[in-house]
């Protein structure tokens, strides 16, 4: 946005832009070795304990010889893009005059491919550096339809990954995702709006539909990501691609009747009373997807601990 050695000069083009003259300056920083090192821990504690905020986690990382303080642990968690999962007031609040759309699945049962589409971010150590990933699954089947990789936490990336889905088979009836700035972001919205797609956003208390999802992520980071040091970005997106072709293809999921992903998506995706249906998934309504007390959350993490879920 900035050109320099141009007329105007540097300082007018800050004016006009109402910019800093500071902000054209400043060189980030590269992340210390030893933070990156940190964050790839707090992943692996944050998929087996996602109840465990800043302070659980600044003290296992102590238990395990890192000198590490809650501020610290903190910053990289926000860095990363993660947060402890309990219950709590709802201080996390889109951005003003982003678009917020109601919750749809509330009591739906999803037995076809298609009917409902979710997506999320998370994030993807590497050998040195991080980037995030972004993935567009299918909830009846598990299929990963799409997905795109960024060193930065941005909506175009996101959007990309959803015209990739949406090009290959076509549009869903429902997209839900969670209130993050990526997805309510106006380019996101558009993209939806213009495939006719009916737009779900979790709201207050849902953390639970999530939870496809985030089995996914524990799914592929123990099966792949961790047994890989990524050089770069490349390498990432032609081993993940590998990872999600077998996935789809070939591993059968325990909660797919022992059936691959695309077995039951192109089984189902089929329209009229003859096609067969996905072992449904039914989307509990917030009374009843009340399980948050930290007793359920620690029981339901010891289950997802014991076992990789599909």
């Amino acid at each position: 946005m900035i050109v320099r050695g141009k007329a105007p000069s540097v300082k007018r083009q800050c004016q006009l832009l109402a910019l800093a003259r500071s902000t054209v300056y400043y060189q980030p920083r590269p992340i210390k070795e030893a933070d990156l090192q940190l964050m790839r821990r707090i992943d692996e504690l944050h998929l087996a304990h996602p109840y465990y905020g800043a302070r659980r986690l600044a003290q296992q990382l102590r238990r395990e010889g890192n000198q590490v303080g809650r501020r610290h642990v903190s910053r990289l968690m926000r860095r990363m893009g993660i947060t402890a999962l309990y219950r709590k007031p709802r201080t996390s609040l889109p951005a003003p005059g982003a678009s917020i759309y109601p919750y749809l699945l509330s009591g739906l049962g999803v037995e076809r491919a298609n009917h409902v589409w979710v997506s999320d971010i998370t994030y993807l150590p590497m050998a040195h550096g991080f980037m995030y990933l972004v993935a567009i699954l299918d909830l009846a089947s598990r299929k990963v339809l799409a997905f795109a990789l960024s060193n930065t936490m941005n909506a175009e990336f996101c959007v990309r990954a959803l015209r990739q889905a949406l090009d290959r088979y076509g549009a869903p009836e429902i997209f839900n995702t969670d209130q993050g700035a990526q997805f309510t972001s106006e380019v996101w919205l558009q993209v939806l709006r213009e495939a006719r797609v009916q737009i779900s956003m979790d709201g207050k208390g849902r953390w639970i539909d999530n939870v496809f999802i985030e089995r996914l992520w524990r799914t592929v980071k123990y099966e792949e990501v961790y047994l890989h040091a990524y050089r770069d970005g490349r390498e990432a997106r032609q081993r993940l691609s590998a990872y999600f072709e077998f996935y789809n293809t070939r591993r059968v999921h325990q909660a797919l009747d022992y059936r691959t992903p695309d077995e039951v998506y192109f089984e189902t995706r089929a329209t009229g009373s003859g096609a067969p249906a996905a072992p449904a998934v039914r989307l509990l309504p917030p009374a009843a997807a009340d399980p948050l007390s930290s007793r359920a959350m620690q029981r339901e993490s010891r289950g997802r601990a014991e076992t990789v879920p599909s």
